[in-house]
């Protein structure tokens, strides 16, 4: 709509902002016209100050467009205006969306079905298997999973969701050349190819810390709900959180060991008021349901019940949340090491148990 490269110069004054820069071009039409004003007509528009004015006037800008977009290009990447079609609804409607969204992949008219997962990058083993069903589970249903691309809840949310064949939306904190954690550069590509990957900082910024918070108000704004796994109370998670009720979204917590550090967050949010309490998908659902019409019915069909043998059964009611070495499995259902390994891993492959590093497993 606009010349991208005007838009970029403009950007790079010094103390503008999203706002200021949708003020200016509201008042003179396009970013040309800004560029191309003088001092007296652009303290005409509200927050533009003499200082501020003369800065616009200027500034040059151009070394920074050209070496955006060359960068931008580098990686296959796009931007997207907040005046473009394929800006997301749901982020308009936020405080202060951002003017320019750097994205790698493409938006999609499913993605207003939307909902973000967030919590510790230490995630503990019932955390991690929690985020990896919800994640799988709410895919299933057709709706895209939002999140961070931080290590811990963040990554296993992504990876849930693209290994059920769904799509999935990574907001970073960085520019898109700069993949953050480094670990994670694989994840990014998977997901620029099943989804898409957002950030509204220029190319080549580095994760700063002061930069989380503001990358935390497009994940929330580009769901219909957030939910919190695991999460100290001053956790970044709970920052997410916080800045969801603030835009007027659903904020869904699930609850953890009372003596577990990591479970301070969500347990607080529950204790609190200020969300709700959810122990599987149909909780989700139910809050989003007027959200979510044409997208499931209001009668959900049931899952078909999973027949298991009496050796299955009896493993089941061992296993919990939290992990067992296979020799306490084995001892605890009276079976042989070999007899319970084989059975594990039928159920296992049927999605009912989960194996962790030492030959430990859970329940799904």
């Amino acid at each position: 709509m606009f010349d991208i490269h005007d838009l970029l110069r403009l950007s790079s004054v010094p103390r503008i902002g999203p706002y200021k820069i949708r003020a200016l071009i509201s008042y003179f039409g396009d970013p040309s016209n800004v560029l191309a004003a003088s001092p007296r007509e652009l303290v005409k528009v509200k927050g533009i100050d003499k200082k501020l004015a003369s800065n616009i006037a200027n500034h040059q800008g151009e070394t920074f467009a050209r070496d955006q977009l060359k960068r931008l290009n580098a990686v296959n990447g796009t931007i997207v205006t907040i005046w473009d079609k394929q800006y997301p609804d749901l982020l308009k409607k936020i405080y202060d969306p951002p003017a320019i969204l750097y994205i790698l992949g493409a938006f999609s008219p499913s993605d207003k079905y939307s909902v973000a997962i967030v919590g510790t990058r230490h995630a503990t083993p019932y955390g991690k298997v929690t985020a990896e069903a919800l994640s799988r589970d709410l895919t299933r249903i057709g709706i895209t999973i939002t999140s961070g691309l931080a290590r811990g809840i963040d990554t296993v949310a992504h990876h849930a969701s693209l290994h059920a064949g769904g799509r999935t939306i990574a907001v970073i904190g960085s520019g898109l050349d700069v993949p953050y954690p480094p670990e994670n550069r694989k994840l990014l590509e998977r997901i620029a190819h099943h989804g898409v990957v957002v950030s509204e900082f220029p190319m080549g910024a580095k994760p700063d810390a002061t930069n989380f918070p503001r990358r935390n108000r497009i994940i929330s704004g580009l769901s219909l709900g957030t939910v919190v796994i695991e999460s100290g109370e001053d956790g970044g998670a709970m920052i997410t959180a916080t800045i969801a009720l603030d835009q007027n979204r659903e904020v869904f917590a699930v609850p953890g060991n009372i003596t577990e550090k990591r479970s301070t967050g969500p347990n607080m949010l529950i204790r609190d008021g200020k969300a709700k309490l959810i122990t599987g998908v149909d909780d989700i659902v139910e809050e989003l349901k007027h959200h979510l019409r044409g997208l499931i019915h209001e009668e959900r069909k049931p899952e078909p019940e999973v027949e298991l043998t009496l050796f299955e059964r009896r493993l089941l009611d061992v296993l919990g949340s939290d992990p067992v070495h296979i020799d306490t499995i084995a001892e605890t259902a009276a079976l042989s090491t070999s007899d319970a390994l084989v059975n594990l891993l039928s159920l296992e492959f049927k999605g009912l148990v989960k194996q962790l590093p030492g030959k430990q497993f859970l329940r799904m």
